[in-house]
């Protein structure tokens, strides 16, 4: 990666995702760019529980559209009321998402890595 390993260093960055083998992956690789990962939350109440809750200054999160089959557009509106950056990850494509929430960055699953930390990076 050419930003370098510790391109996230410093970041809280919250993982939103139902599938336990994609939230590892995602925290192995949030881990190794340097960021303090928070969760994986796998379910839309619980993570908005804990974002409204705001125990934990957040400076990004990684939004998994769909959680056991319900979208997540309650979590995003959460992290937008708390001014917290999200990238969605989706294996949908982009005409999945809400009109409403189509100018958030989004990654598609399987990762392309270096992209989903640039977007981070950015946030």
């Amino acid at each position: 990666m050419a930003a370098g390993p510790a391109v996230l260093e410093g970041r809280r960055i919250l993982i939103v995702e139902d599938d336990y083998l994609v939230a590892q992956v995602l925290v192995d690789l949030l881990t190794d760019a340097g960021a303090e990962v928070v969760g994986p939350i796998g379910w839309v109440d619980e993570a908005v529980a804990f974002v409204e809750e705001g125990s934990l200054k957040l400076d990004a999160a990684v939004l998994d559209i769909n959680l056991h089959g319900s979208k997540s557009y309650p979590v995003a509106d959460a992290l937008d009321a708390q001014s917290v950056s999200f990238v969605f990850a989706s294996g949908y494509g982009a005409s999945v998402i809400e009109a409403k929430y189509r100018h958030h960055p989004r990654c598609e699953k399987p990762f392309n890595q270096p992209a989903l930390i640039a977007a981070l990076a950015k946030a």
